[in-house]
C-alpha cells in the first residue's frame, strides 16, 4: 500500500474517533441507546474506523497487538450486514472502553511512519 494511503487512513480512523468522541461527549448509556441520530452517526463511524483498519498492513497491526484488529473487522461486517442486530450497549461499551486505546495506537503508527520518512 503506497505510504499516503495508509497515513489518510490512519488519519481517518482517528478523525472518526475524535468525531465519536466530540458527539458523546456528556452522553450516558442511556442518552445514547435513545438517541436515533446518535447511534446512527456513531455506527457509520465504526465502519469508516473498521474499513480503514482493514487496509493497515498486518506487519503494522503487529507492532500493535492491544488493538483487537480482529474484533473491530467483526463489527465492520456485522454493522453492514447484521444492523438489525446491533445492541446499542455494546456500542457504547467500545466507546467507554476502547476508543482512547485505539487513538493512541493509531496516533503511534502514524509516527511510526514519520519517523521511517515515508
Amino acid at each position: 500500500m503506497a505510504v499516503r494511503l495508509l497515513r489518510i487512513r490512519l488519519l481517518d480512523i482517528r478523525e472518526e474517533i475524535a468525531g465519536i468522541q466530540g458527539l458523546t461527549k456528556g452522553a450516558t448509556a442511556e442518552t445514547f441507546a435513545a438517541s436515533w441520530a446518535m447511534k446512527r452517526a456513531v455506527e457509520h463511524a465504526f465502519l469508516i474506523i473498521a474499513e480503514a483498519a482493514k487496509h493497515v498492513p498486518p506487519a503494522m497491526k503487529e507492532t500493535r497487538p492491544e488493538v483487537p484488529w480482529q474484533k473491530i473487522h467483526g463489527l465492520g461486517n456485522l454493522l453492514r450486514h447484521e444492523y438489525r442486530r446491533i445492541d446499542p450497549a455494546i456500542l457504547w461499551s467500545i466507546i467507554a472502553e476502547h476508543l482512547d486505546a485505539l487513538d493512541r495506537a493509531t496516533e503511534v503508527l502514524l509516527q511510526q511512519l514519520q519517523e521511517q520518512g515515508e
